[in-house]
Parts: C-alpha cells; structure tokens; sequence
C-alpha cells in the first residue's frame, strides 16, 4: 500500500512531512535542465559529462515517479482537497 508519507515520518496530515507539489516542480525543472544539458555536452563532445547528465535525468525521473505515487495516496486519503505549491 502506498502512502502519501514514508512511515516514521514526521509530520501529520494538515502538516506534511515533504511538500509533495514543491517536489515536482523542482524535479521537473531538474529533468529539464539535466536533459538539455546533457544533448548539449554530447553535442559538444563531452561523452563523460553528457552521461553523468543522463544519469541525473534518470533521478529525477525516478524522483517524478515516487512524487506522483505518493501525490495520488494523498489524493485518496484526502478526496476533495486543493493543495497550494508548498503543501
């Protein structure tokens, strides 16, 4: 079962543990970037760096991954609630 918080957390339902909306925006912004960055240093012939920014392009997939997952538990657990960009 997955939940919109890791257990242990600290943190409650009115006050959440990670700002899951936050998250995707900054992990969004990070997949962007990585990407061009990386088409840039293969562009430019800079194997080492092109594939050290495909790996953090793969993160922040990952990243994208867990945010939406644990954005859907939430959106169960709390039908009918509208979250700002820093809940």
């Amino acid at each position: 079962m997955t939940r919109s918080q890791p257990r242990r957390a600290r943190g409650t339902v009115g006050h959440a543990y990670s700002a899951l909306n936050l998250r995707l925006a900054l992990a969004s912004f990070g997949l962007v970037i990585m990407v061009i960055f990386a088409v840039l240093a293969f562009l430019a012939d800079v194997t080492w760096l092109g594939v050290v920014c495909t790996i953090l392009a793969i993160v922040a997939v990952v990243d994208l991954v867990i945010i939406q997952r644990r954005r859907a538990a939430r959106r169960r657990e709390e039908p009918g609630v509208r979250h700002s960009l820093f809940e």
